[in-house]
């Protein structure tokens, strides 16, 4: 019911936005000839009667009619119409409410200052505004259309960190870090095959892999396994889980009011046992390409006679919205006598919440999670994207204390078959 009652508000919503942009249309084309008129408003309703009728299908099928690519980009074009629209509104709602606001004052000052003023260049206000947010929205649409051709161009980034306490035999330790894969998504084999063999031409020492490898299911893999199962490097590939590769975002069939009470009882999340098959599943994917997986455990790297410590957990996050499964603390046991201490957890929010209070001899966690919003601005000195104001960390490295952070923008991708400013990420850190 709940889910039925969202969709019908979010299909209010976008029939809203239909009739304020056109409402724009309509000012800025009010010059032109009926026919074009005519033609422009037909082509207008056609395309927002076919998103709604997109999200409709989404909503209520399971467009078992569709291949995955067509399916994906029907969808994300839908969702990138109604974000368009909404920030073409946002200059409407500023036009209505300043031609409000002169209405007002000519009512209470009896001035006879005109409503709607003009621009040098004789253009009404509300034309201009109306243009500029067409313009913006248009800009918007046409980015993020442009975003699809950028998911299979992987950037390296390269970070040298630098740490007092890292022993000598490991300065100049080469790590390729990557997260977030995602393989669900994938819908082009030798796109995801040219980002691994980047990985491969890295020569890393050793590979880390942050969460996430799948979008739901761990059948998801089957068609990568023997892609992935092609990095290799002499210290090893070790990895992690995120909080897709639990399979909560899946209804599953034994998900039962009696398990809901029996989750109730215990105040804990559990996972049902068909889920928890697809989790051992996954498990055997990691093993079966040779990934060691760290289930809230520590394994030591050696050289010669110096020793660092990897430490793994299940996914911990700091959100409220996201299920915590890992134990940091387990993990620990036994690796602070080593002088140096490397870990991985798949949420960046983790550290804020639990690492810098409670574990400050942990030199550097690498995660992965938020993709950036996969949409985004990247230039030196200067980053933004909108994750930021959920993410206090949401990209690159931070640091603070002796402590770093170094955050994974993503392999791959999830909901939005694109990149926009935030290229999928290939991490290549050298320790000195």
């Amino acid at each position: 019911m709940r889910s039925s009652l969202g969709t019908f508000i979010f299909l209010a919503i976008m029939l809203v936005l239909d009739s304020y942009v056109f409402l724009a249309i309509k000012i800025v084309s009010q010059h032109v000839q009926p026919k074009t008129k005519t033609i422009i408003y037909s082509i207008y309703w056609a395309i927002s009667i076919l998103a709604i009728l997109c999200f409709l299908l989404f909503a209520f099928t399971q467009l078992d009619f569709l291949n995955k690519k067509v399916r994906t980009y029907l969808l994300a074009t839908a969702i990138g119409l109604f974000m368009a629209k909404l920030v073409s509104v946002v200059f409407f709602v500023v036009d209505d409410l300043r031609r409000l606001i002169q209405w007002i004052a000519a009512k209470l000052f009896s001035t006879n200052t005109e409503i709607e003023g003009m621009n040098e260049g004789g253009i009404t206000r509300s034309v201009f505004l109306s243009w500029l947010g067409l313009a913006a929205g248009s800009g918007l649409f046409g980015t993020l259309l442009y975003g699809y051709s950028n998911k299979y161009k992987y950037t390296v980034k390269r970070v040298k960190l630098n740490f007092d306490n890292l022993p000598t035999a490991f300065k100049g330790l080469k790590i390729v870090h990557i997260t977030d894969i995602h393989s669900g998504s994938f819908m082009n084999k030798k796109g995801v095959e040219k980002g691994v063999q980047k990985i491969l031409d890295e020569k890393p020492d050793v590979i880390f892999f942050t969460g996430d490898l799948v979008n739901d299911l761990a059948t998801e893999m089957n068609e990568y396994i023997d892609v992935f199962a092609k990095l290799k490097a002499p210290m090893g590939v070790y990895s992690t889980l995120g909080n897709h590769d639990y399979g909560d975002y899946v209804r599953w069939a034994d998900r039962t009011d009696e398990h809901r009470a029996k989750e109730k009882s215990i105040g804990k999340h559990l996972l049902t046992p068909l889920q928890q098959k697809n989790l051992d599943d996954l498990v055997n994917v990691h093993a079966t390409m040779g990934w060691r997986l760290l289930m809230d455990e520590h394994i030591t790297l050696k050289k010669g006679d110096a020793e660092i410590a990897i430490l793994g957990v299940q996914n911990i996050s700091g959100k409220a919205r996201f299920y915590t499964y890992g134990n940091l603390a387990k993990a620990y046991v036994g690796a602070e006598k080593y002088p140096f201490k490397i870990l991985l957890s798949h949420d960046p929010s983790h550290w804020d919440a639990e690492v810098k209070p409670n574990y400050t001899d942990i030199d550097l966690m690498l995660s992965g999670h938020t993709h950036g919003m996969q949409f985004g601005l990247e230039l030196p000195g200067f980053k933004w994207s909108p994750v930021q104001y959920v993410y206090k960390q949401w990209g690159g490295l931070y640091a603070e204390a002796k402590q770093k952070l170094y955050i994974n923008t993503g392999f791959g991708f999830l909901g939005y078959p694109g990149r926009v400013g935030v290229l999928p990420e290939i991490t290549v850190i050298e320790l000195a």
